[in-house]
């Protein structure tokens, strides 16, 4: 293994050592015995394959056949990392001419925000907010008929099995129709975005099955497809020549995309504006279609049975190599459920999550806040594919740092601060979106330091120091100067106006959150290593914040949610939304913080907090506090704590709420903490699986896994 050679990772000699504890870990059994298997028409656990920039969500047919049964769980979507769309602008508005609110900091300068003040929802907000908003690229779904011609209802299907071939990344569908068998291949090719069927049912040859794709009008709502607005946009089919298909140009407004068909013995219809149905010939029992949606023509090179054979060997190479964790031989009858969330982890986010842009919340699957990602929540996607030895996969949308790097030095500049300060709900051009909440974040500012420096962890070199060098800076430069120096106290603050990660607390009133204040002086200590690793001289200025900033407050023993709320722990309305005081040690390090204070901290929050307002990724944030603490019984514990926004699917997603009914966060999330837990962190407890319980419950072995910082 590369990562041998250098001297951050010799603790990785414990991969053959001991992570394996002398038995390699059968990758095949630890898949297969997870994979998803439906046996009825569920509209609460779609199945999808994609390629982390792709994904096409379907139900019990194996495509997007009955998607109106879905519309109020997990809408079916074909949706790409690329696919945006922006609706007309007569009104030429832009966040550039957005009238930002001013609000006085800590010592009477006047600060601009985006905000929309009550949550306002004006015109102009809402279309800043819904545009550009991810598009759903197309529908495809079969056209099943009874005898008599009349069109098949979800309850004319019979006898359903579905599975999810993890293995291979395969959904097979079978189901029957009238006694007659339909047999459902469907693939995702691992390197272009294309979805591959093969049909094989009596019904193709009797003429009673053929397949359909439709085109919706974009919009940012969570179905993700308008169907009321035939005239907006534009279809146009090119059959190709001397071959077996042909190419939809797609134009909506000024957007536009092409889909390439291949579906050999078929004839192409269009009944309806938008929609095509690829009706087989009757000479055989199989049919196949191949679409490939891309921004520009790209003509279709490939078949089904190519799709399928890349994506197998894609698939397969995924979980033979990289980390995996195993549980099999455990007491503790929960290793099975642990497991099987982890396993299906790792599949959903390579499928969700591996773009060139950071995700947003449902992946692409279905939009969420119109589509947008948030960027304090590209920590909880993606950081754990670094941990994975998948670091590549976090790589990609790095670059997006770059890319918007212009624009956040703007924002910071607007404000009257150094460097670049990140945007939260946003898009591919890095524009914020107008919030009461979003712009008033700061909880994600030191994220891209995190990333860079998981990056150097693997690639300790001068190449990795000079490619991030001026995000580590700019980052650091903006949190330097975000932070306040207060005269009356003779020390540097955060706030106000400052939203906390726990958005409870009103952002012009509150000050000096505990885990805000951890997280940036982690942040400001490492932009200082990279620095010493430039063979440059500290920066003076982040030294002095380093040196003045203020220590979180400790009230009765324990570290008060934030400066202004010395009531912490006896006003309820308080305890609510993420416990991120207890982030202060959990992903973060916790510089400064004393150990003993944060198990007070910790014991309380775990016997008083109001679960049912929590996020799906509180709980790997408690775990990882708890291993820090050398509690792992409770890690364990916090990982499979029993609330409404900790429970996994069948299909492997978190439900959250109606209108977020997957939250790809929890899942990042739970594979970041899992690893910690088993691999450790620096300057963990020199035991085997420091994370996990050493009562003789667990037997757990992992490879391949890169140490926490």
């Amino acid at each position: 293994m590369k990562s041998l050679l250098w001297p951050y990772y010799c603790s990785l000699a414990l991969v053959g050592a001991m992570a394996a504890r002398g038995v390699p870990i059968d990758r095949h059994a630890l898949v297969i015995r997870h994979e998803v298997l439906l046996t009825n028409f569920d509209t609460g656990n779609p199945l999808s394959v994609g390629n982390g920039q792709f994904c096409f969500t379907v139900d019990a047919t194996g495509l997007q056949t009955f998607p109106e049964a879905f519309e109020k769980t997990t809408p079916l979507g074909t949706l790409s990392d690329w696919g945006w769309h922006t609706s007309p602008n007569p009104n030429g508005w832009d966040m550039d001419k957005f009238q930002f609110k001013e609000y006085a900091d800590l010592n009477g300068r006047k600060v601009p925000y985006a905000d929309a003040p009550h949550n306002a929802q004006t015109s102009e907000i809402k279309w800043l907010r819904a545009n550009p908003h991810r598009l759903h690229l197309g529908q495809i779904g079969f056209v099943l008929k009874h005898a008599d011609g009349s069109l098949v209802q979800t309850n004319d299907l019979t006898r359903i099995t579905q599975k999810l071939d993890l293995w291979n990344g395969e959904i097979i569908s079978h189901f029957k129709l009238d006694g007659e068998l339909v047999e459902v291949e469907t693939v995702c090719e691992p390197d272009s975005d294309a979805v591959a069927v093969r049909v094989k049912s009596p019904l193709v040859k009797l003429g009673r099955l053929a397949i359909q794709i439709r085109f919706p009008y974009g919009t940012g709502d969570p179905v993700t497809a308008d169907w009321s607005r035939p005239d907006a946009h534009e279809t146009r089919y090119f059959h190709g020549k001397g071959i077996d298909g042909g190419t939809f140009e797609r134009n909506l407004d000024n957007d536009s995309y092409v889909v390439d068909e291949f579906s050999p013995g078929t004839t192409v219809t269009n009944p309806a504006k938008h929609q095509y149905v690829i009706t087989p010939n009757k000479k055989s029992e199989t049919m196949e279609l191949v679409c490939e949606f891309a921004p520009k023509q790209n003509v279709l090179q490939l078949d089904f049975t190519q799709v399928r054979e890349a994506a197998q060997k894609h698939w397969q190479q995924f979980w033979q190599t990289d980390g995996a964790i195993d549980f099999s031989g455990s007491k503790d009858p929960r290793w099975f459920e642990l497991e099987r969330r982890i396993v299906l982890s790792q599949y959903l986010t390579a499928i969700q999550d591996a773009g060139n842009n950071p995700p947003q919340e449902t992946g692409l699957t279905y939009n969420s806040w119109e589509g947008k990602f948030h960027l304090e929540m590209h920590f909880w996607h993606e950081a754990h594919f670094a941990l994975w030895d998948r670091l590549p996969l976090l790589e990609k949308s790095l670059n997006y740092y770059q890319n918007i790097l212009p624009a956040a030095e703007g924002t910071a500049r607007k404000q009257g601060y150094a460097g670049a300060r990140w945007p939260k709900m946003t898009n591919p051009t890095g524009a914020e979106s107008p919030s009461p909440v979003g712009p008033f974040l700061v909880w994600q500012e030191p994220h891209p330091i995190f990333y860079a420096e998981l990056c150097w962890r693997e690639h300790p070199n001068q190449a990795t120091l000079e490619k991030y060098r001026d995000i580590v800076f700019q980052t650091a430069d903006f949190l330097a100067s975000y932070a306040t120096w207060d005269t009356n106290s003779g020390r540097y603050v955060l706030g106000p106006v400052l939203q906390t990660a726990q958005e409870v607390f009103p952002k012009d009133k509150t000050f000096n959150p505990t885990f805000e204040l951890t997280y940036i002086r982690w942040a400001l200590e490492t932009a200082q290593q990279w620095r010493t690793r430039l063979g440059l001289p500290r920066n003076k200025k982040w030294d002095d914040v380093l040196s003045g900033l203020a220590k979180p407050l400790v009230v009765d023993n324990k570290y008060a949610f934030t400066e202004t709320t010395p009531d912490s722990y006896t006003n309820p309305k308080w305890n609510a939304d993420h416990p991120a005081v207890v982030g202060a040690l959990s992903f973060v390090p916790g510089p400064g913080i004393d150990l003993v204070t944060m198990r007070n901290t910790f014991d309380w929050v775990w016997k008083n907090w109001n679960w049912p307002e929590t996020w799906g990724w509180d709980y790997p944030m408690l775990a990882m506090t708890a291993a820090r603490l050398g509690e792992p019984e409770r890690a364990v514990d916090a990982l499979l704590l029993d609330t409404p926004k900790n429970h996994y699917g069948l299909n492997g997603h978190v439900y959250q709420r109606p209108g977020l009914t997957i939250y790809l966060p929890a899942n990042g999330g739970l594979l970041y903490a899992v690893v910690l837990m088993a691999a450790g962190w620096d300057g963990a407890p020199k035991r085997y699986a420091p994370g996990f319980p050493n009562n003789g419950q667990w037997n757990v072995r992992w490879e391949n896994f890169r140490r926490a910082p």
